[in-house]
């Protein structure tokens, strides 16, 4: 993959140069996108695994690129976790913000397993630990709709 493209990926499509919290700002992005594409699941599932594949391959190179591990401008992983995040779930704007901002906080504080997962190498560390925040962030959601009587299942 040329440098270019490895770049326009991670950064998903340059969303990771904006100078002020580059990961929350993806993690919008990446809630937008969850938003005008819940109504077709199987476009939603389409786009998140394309998302979560260029993820892993563009991740690591753009660690070469930059030479340091994860460097900030990589938000791919972002997106690939929000869009994890927001899966099978009524996106009512309640549900948007507090999945929002549940996602970014389990991807704060790395709780186990997702520390250990972001030590793995290349793109498979970067994108793990977001994955694993978006994991739990879905799983909470789940469980709060369903203890609220909002979920069926």
């Amino acid at each position: 993959m040329s440098n270019k493209l490895t770049e326009l990926l991670a950064t998903f499509f340059y969303v990771g140069y904006i100078p002020l919290c580059p990961g929350s700002a993806a993690s919008a992005v990446g809630a937008l996108m969850a938003y005008y594409l819940c109504p077709n699941k199987f476009l939603y599932v389409l786009v998140w695994a394309t998302v979560t594949l260029a993820g892993f391959c563009s991740g690591g190179g753009m660690e070469n690129i930059r030479g340091r591990k994860d460097p900030g401008c990589v938000v791919i992983d972002e997106v690939s976790g929000m869009l994890l995040t927001f899966f099978m779930l009524p996106l009512t704007w309640p549900v948007l913000w507090t999945g929002y901002f549940l996602f970014r906080a389990f991807d704060m504080f790395k709780i186990y397993p997702a520390n250990r997962f972001e030590r793995l190498p290349g793109g498979a560390g970067i994108m793990m630990d977001d994955l694993v925040a978006g994991l739990y962030a879905n799983l909470t959601m789940q469980l709060a709709l369903r203890l609220a009587g909002n979920l069926s299942g």
